[in-house]
């Protein structure tokens, strides 16, 4: 994963992007009927259960739009939340609140909704040694807020993007000419750039990764699309040489099985692109 400091400036774009996408000139239904001056304060309801996700992103919009803004943090991210819980309440300008809303509300539904499915997948992996993986399978241009959900909802990051790890995927290896080719210029090409990045691996059955084993300087291997029988002697064959990693189409019906195999990660894209908003208002306070 990227550093701290590039995935906090990765959030202030999400930001002020979004703001300027959604205000523009003004908020024009707000300038119409409410003075400038004129104070008030919202809550934020939740309506539906799981795991809360985005209090801290929320706090960060407020922060942005108007710094003067008062946040009352009831509930922290992680926490399971139930239908009638109050998040959190904000005071100040009606203005400032109103020109919030929106953005609070989309990054906090979704993100909510991604750290209750990471963590229905945490749950079920409880008793291995097995961790669940996020994926680049992301929305474009808030790859940061859906990222930070999984982690909030117990999962751990992939790499970010294409910058910060190197995949050697079925593609890249077929359009390069081989598995062990493509390590080999991949190795080159990270000493002659001075990157210092880690080399991941895909294999589509058990000969490839006898191959990639015979390569030195490899981090993780990647089992892709592999049945149970077959992970099995793949992990076996590996057998702690480098991390290994299922992934393919692998559902929480199927998690724990991969798992049993002795895998020490399982990817999946479906924590991000699979899931349904979490039903969440911000309500003003008469």
């Amino acid at each position: 994963m990227i550093s701290e400091k590039q995935f906090n400036k990765e959030i202030d774009i999400i930001i002020a992007n979004a703001i300027r996408e959604d205000v523009g000139d003004g908020d024009h239904s707000s300038l119409a009927c409410i003075s400038e001056d004129a104070r008030g304060s919202a809550k934020l309801l939740v309506k539906d259960e799981g795991i809360i996700a985005g209090i801290d992103f929320a706090r960060q919009v407020f922060e942005f739009v108007d710094p003067g803004l008062e946040l009352d943090i009831k509930i922290k991210d992680g926490s399971p939340v139930k239908y009638g819980d109050v998040a959190f309440y904000v005071s100040g300008l009606s203005q400032s609140i109103l020109k919030s809303e929106r953005l609070v509300l989309n990054a906090m539904q979704r993100m909510s909704a991604i750290a209750t499915k990471t963590n229905e997948y945490v749950k079920l992996l409880e008793g291995t040694n097995t961790k669940i993986l996020d994926t680049r399978k992301t929305t474009p241009g808030i790859r940061a807020l859906e990222k930070w959900a999984v982690k909030i909802g117990g999962g751990e990051n992939h790499r970010f993007a294409l910058y910060d790890m190197v995949m050697l995927k079925d593609n890249h290896i077929d359009f390069c000419g081989g598995i062990t080719k493509a390590i080999e210029k991949t190795k080159n090409y990270l000493r002659e750039n001075q990157l210092g990045l880690k080399i991941i691996v895909e294999a589509r059955n058990l000969d490839e990764i006898e191959e990639i084993l015979k390569s030195e300087g490899v981090y993780r291997i990647l089992i892709d699309n592999f049945n149970y029988e077959d992970t099995r002697k793949a992990v076996r064959l590996i057998n702690g040489k480098c991390l290994t990693e299922s992934s393919g189409g692998i559902t929480l019906e199927t998690a724990r099985k991969y798992a049993e195999c002795g895998v020490d990660y399982i990817s999946s894209g479906a924590l991000t692109h699979s899931v349904y908003n979490m039903d969440l208002s911000l309500k003003a306070i008469k």
